[in-house]
């Protein structure tokens, strides 16, 4: 092969696939096919696969995502953007995603996005959102463990109702429930004319055991009263029965009666932070009261425990006398048993009689009256107006108000409802709203009036006239012991030596020397002699009573042999 025959042949080589060819020598040339250059290099696979993965993450946490919650607070203390966590039971269920400040700028809007598992529960209404954090409180010291981890949110969601609507809006509590969801117990409501020293958290007592604890208060819609909630746990909220009467139990109660000092605390946690307890008023009562009961809030256990007063019944006093001392809450007692108190007093003017008086208001309770009251209702059972009846009979029968002393020390006063018989008929008009009681002067006020007339009799003596009388007549006195002294002198001088002379005769009359003395002695020895023989006598008659009649016995006549 020549030169010129070397390249082409190589390059037909290089470049074409050739035919089996004869070599000279006989032999076959091999078949030789060049290698396919590849346009796409094997390091793209990496970024594909990372793509893929991403995608794969993406969809993942796409279906693994909820919604998004808008929860308002006070302020955003210790919330961070992508490091609060939002808890439900201490379960993580989503996370904080912003935190804004609301349009009108009064709370802080935070934004947190839940996960797709459980957002079904909690995005619905009643749902309770708060910030957990180290918090020293009455019932004991809470979120120490938010030190390391840092605050979050917590969640406490109700239970799931099928056709509640969906809610993404909610407004954050400043301070935990004391209550949460699904607790197993039971909520009662009390009434009471103000709070004292009760606060959320404050525990309930029952037999002094802690059975539950206060959960809220507000006022009602007129404001007249509070109304306390309460939650007492299961099993001991079977205790709390239909009959069962409350009682505040915060602070110290002291009293003096005729027993003496009492004093009565609960525990500790009550005197510092107040309580309340609760006892059944009858031991045959045992069936549990309804939830969402409503039971009245007594002061006291004596006022709790205490038999039903009823309905208050009111009325008025008119005192024309002073009222100092006697102020609002004063009792209104019959015969020393409280049947009511007072509540207002003012000042009023008669125009018709020109003048003033102290219209006194209070109210009573019939129920009170115990017995009397009784007797009206079975003699009277058709009547509408019982407590009128009965306050209508006694008055006829001569029953009076009256203002007495509760304490002379402190001039405080109370009114007394007592019957007067000899006290003077009054006009009573039955039908007047309310009922107008007559009223008697007071014995303090009597008293008063009688010292008054005492004084204005005194005032009336001619004190200067009996003065200048009495000046005359003891000088005249005076004139008529001068006068004595002068006459009687020199007599009383001799009847004194007239009487000194007879003394001294009676005292020679008893000298013992003398004879008088001596016919004394001989008298007495006669006497006794004689009254010898008088007993001699007797003795002898005694044994011989018929010697009166027959006289002494003769002398025995001796005959000899």
């Amino acid at each position: 092969m020549t030169e010129s025959q070397q390249p082409e042949s190589d390059s037909h080589h290089a470049n074409a696939i050739p035919a089996t060819t004869e070599s000279r020598s006989g032999l076959k040339q091999p078949n030789i096919k060049p290698r396919r250059e590849t346009r796409i290099s094997w390091i793209w696979l990496v970024p594909l696969v990372v793509a893929l993965v991403g995608a794969t993450l993406l969809v993942r946490n796409w279906m693994h995502t909820g919604p998004t919650v808008t929860i308002s607070f006070e302020s955003a203390e210790g919330l961070e953007v992508g490091q609060t966590k939002v808890r439900y039971k201490d379960v993580v269920i989503g996370l904080v995603t912003g935190i804004t400040v609301a349009p009108d700028r009064s709370k802080v809007l935070v934004n947190a996005q839940l996960n797709l598992d459980g957002a079904s529960y909690i995005t619905q209404a009643g749902t309770r959102f708060w910030v957990v954090r180290p918090r020293l409180g009455i019932s004991g010291v809470s979120g120490l463990g938010t030190l390391l981890s840092g605050a979050y949110i917590g969640v406490d969601a109700p239970e799931s109702k099928a056709d509640s609507a969906l809610v993404y809006e909610f407004t954050g509590l400043e301070k935990p429930p004391e209550i949460t969801s699904g607790r197993p117990g039971t909520r009662f409501t009390l009434k009471a004319a103000d709070l004292g020293s009760l606060e959320i958290g404050s525990p309930v007592y029952y037999r002094r055991i802690q059975v539950g604890r206060i959960i809220g208060y507000d006022l009602d819609s007129n404001g007249n009263a509070v109304s306390v909630q309460i939650f007492v746990d299961r099993p001991n909220d079977q205790f709390v029965t239909k009959d069962a009467r409350f009682w505040n139990a915060s602070g110290i109660n002291l009293s003096l009666s005729a027993d003496g000092f009492n004093v009565q605390t609960g525990s500790m946690a009550s005197v510092i932070a107040g309580g309340v307890a609760f006892a059944s008023a009858s031991a045959m009562d045992t069936q549990p009261a309804a939830p969402a009961a409503v039971f009245a809030l007594a002061g006291t256990e004596e006022q709790a425990m205490a038999d039903p007063d009823g309905s208050p019944f009111p009325i008025e006093l008119h005192f024309r006398q002073s009222v100092r001392g006697l102020k609002v809450g004063a009792p209104i007692d019959f015969r020393g048993l409280e049947l009511g108190k007072v509540v207002d007093i003012d000042l009023e003017y008669n125009a018709l009689e020109k003048y003033f008086y102290a219209q006194v208001k209070g109210v009573l309770y019939p129920l009170r009256f115990g017995a009397a009251y009784e007797n009206m209702l079975r003699h009277e059972p058709d009547s509408q107006d019982t407590d009128l009846d009965l306050l209508t009979l006694m008055v006829e029968h001569g029953l009076r108000a009256q203002m007495r002393a509760a304490n002379l020390l402190t001039g405080q006063q109370y009114v007394a409802l007592d019957f007067f018989p000899d006290a003077p008929a009054e006009l009573f008009n039955r039908h007047h709203q309310p009922l107008v009681l007559p009223t008697i002067t007071g014995d303090f006020d009597r008293l008063q009036q009688q010292i008054s007339s005492i004084v204005t009799k005194i005032d009336a003596i001619p004190f200067e006239g009996i003065g200048k009388d009495l000046r005359g007549s003891l000088k005249s006195v005076s004139k008529l012991v001068d006068g004595l002294g002068e006459q009687l002198t020199p007599q009383a001088s001799a009847v004194l030596k007239a009487a000194r002379k007879s003394l001294s005769q009676v005292d020679k009359l008893l000298a013992q020397d003398s004879s008088f003395n001596s016919n004394i002695e001989q008298t007495l020895s006669e006497i006794g002699a004689a009254a010898k023989s008088l007993r001699a006598l007797a003795d002898y008659l005694q044994t011989h009573p018929t010697a009166l009649l027959r006289g002494p016995a003769r002398d025995a006549i001796t005959v000899s042999p």
